[in-house]
């Protein structure tokens, strides 16, 4: 290990929620602002303390860790609230990455701001963008859509709304489910180029890139796919004609999460019909 001797962070660091971006495997790939942070905060949030332990044993960072994750999130949000109304510095950071990408944190952040709390972002690793500059499809524009639903019905619903997307679609996935996926994707999407990434930064970081089926059989032919991984598939190819149930279809997917302005900038910018196309079919459907 190389020596590394944190910058004197003032003891006057402003009080307020830090959320700070953390290694995807390799601890080399820390920024020094996010070690000085780190170093200076009264406490630190994380998914998983015995995770998190060997990333701030390995710098030196001695501070109180506290479990925050998706099924203690309900009872441990008002205890970091409290602490940070009473003027407490405290990070929040993940098991791998940048917090709340696909990761707890969302309602923590989202309760700060009623209460005057500031939240600070300290950037760094973020394992799909990582992926994306190294996957060789395009990245102008791309979409981010998660996690795929676990089960073929709801995966296949979640492809098909995504379909006419003009733009590099981007999934998590985990390796006991990869298979089927690819399989799913070969069915609603068709034989895309697509690039698997896993392992990023960390010893068997592996890319495999190809058509859907190509990959698939790659795929299928190891043994065992273990890691984290990153699914990326290219985007539909050429404008299309949109008929109007598919396109409230999409609109529809919008709404789940997204004001009608932003349903209608989506899937604006995902068929490259005009916006105000879209908008009047939102008022006259009500959606």
């Amino acid at each position: 290990m190389l020596e590394f001797e944190h910058q004197k962070t003032p003891s006057t660091l402003p009080q307020g929620l830090y959320i700070v971006s953390t290694p995807l495997g390799n601890k080399r790939d820390i920024t020094l602002r996010a070690l000085d942070i780190l170093s200076a905060v009264d406490c630190i949030a994380c998914e998983d303390t015995r995770h998190s332990a060997p990333l701030l044993q390995y710098y030196g960072i001695k501070k109180p860790l506290i479990s925050y994750h998706d099924h203690n999130a309900a009872s441990k949000r008002p205890v970091l609230l409290e602490k940070l109304q009473q003027g407490a510095r405290v990070a929040l950071i993940s098991d791998a990455g940048t917090p709340l990408i696909a990761d707890p944190g969302y309602k923590l952040v989202a309760a700060c701001a009623p209460l005057g709390i500031t939240v600070f972002t300290i950037p760094g690793c973020s394992a799909v963008i990582a992926a994306l500059s190294i996957a060789g499809l395009p990245t102008d524009k791309f979409c981010f859509l998660g996690f795929l639903p676990p089960k073929t019905a709801g995966r296949r619903t979640a492809l098909e709304a995504a379909k006419h997307y003009q733009m590099t679609l981007a999934f998590y996935e985990t390796p006991q489910r990869i298979v089927e996926t690819l399989e799913d994707v070969a069915a609603v999407l068709g034989n895309r180029q697509v690039a698997l990434a896993r392992e990023l930064t960390k010893l068997y970081e592996q890319v495999i890139r190809g058509t859907v089926a190509e990959v698939l059989a790659l795929v299928g032919a190891q043994a065992v796919l273990k890691g984290e991984m990153v699914l990326l598939i290219s985007g539909a190819e050429d404008a299309q004609s949109y008929g109007e149930a598919a396109l409230l279809e999409m609109l529809k997917k919008a709404r789940e999460t997204q004001s009608v302005k932003e349903a209608v900038a989506t899937v604006s910018g995902a068929t490259g019909l005009p916006r105000k196309e879209i908008y009047q079919l939102a008022l006259r459907e009500g959606v």
